[in-house]
């Protein structure tokens, strides 16, 4: 298994980020425009916390630059929490996909963080499936810093 960590410390106060962070809409907004994925339109705004637990809530395409198909992603829910969730999905790319977010308040902001677990499907040659995810891990939390400015220390 893959392990990753990422932590962002935001100067937006924890609810006005989950408020966004939890929906589709919000994902796709860290994701963009390196990757976004697909969703039926009906969970747009859907607050990811109402999800079903333990099944698919959707199939989702994984779109490189918004319009490439790279991976087919099973978007699964394994806990919910008041400031985040679990989710232990799996894709064409990955037999395992744990991905555990919080958002928990700071002072006037927040701490944002992820931490990864995966597994590919395949192995890729010289750590390229923990590169690929640090890049786009990194690019989500550069976009939720510019987007909600940095807690200053």
């Amino acid at each position: 298994m893959i392990r990753l960590r990422f932590e962002s410390r935001l100067a937006t106060p924890a609810p006005d980020v989950l408020a966004e962070a939890l929906t589709m809409r919000g994902v796709n907004a860290e994701l963009m425009p390196l990757v976004r994925m697909s969703y039926p339109r009906e969970v747009e705004n859907f607050d990811l916390q109402q999800a079903p637990l333990k099944q698919t809530l959707f199939q989702s395409w994984l779109l490189l630059g918004g319009v490439i198909p790279m991976d087919r992603h099973a978007l699964t829910f394994e806990a919910l929490y008041d400031n985040g969730f679990d989710e232990r999905s799996t894709s064409w790319v990955q037999r395992v996909w744990i991905h555990r977010r919080r958002i928990v308040e700071q002072g006037k902001g927040c701490i944002v963080t992820d931490e990864l677990e995966f597994q590919p499907r395949l192995p890729l040659p010289g750590g390229l499936a923990a590169a690929l995810a640090r890049r786009v891990f990194e690019h989500r939390h550069a976009r939720l810093r510019d987007r909600y400015g940095v807690l200053p220390d």
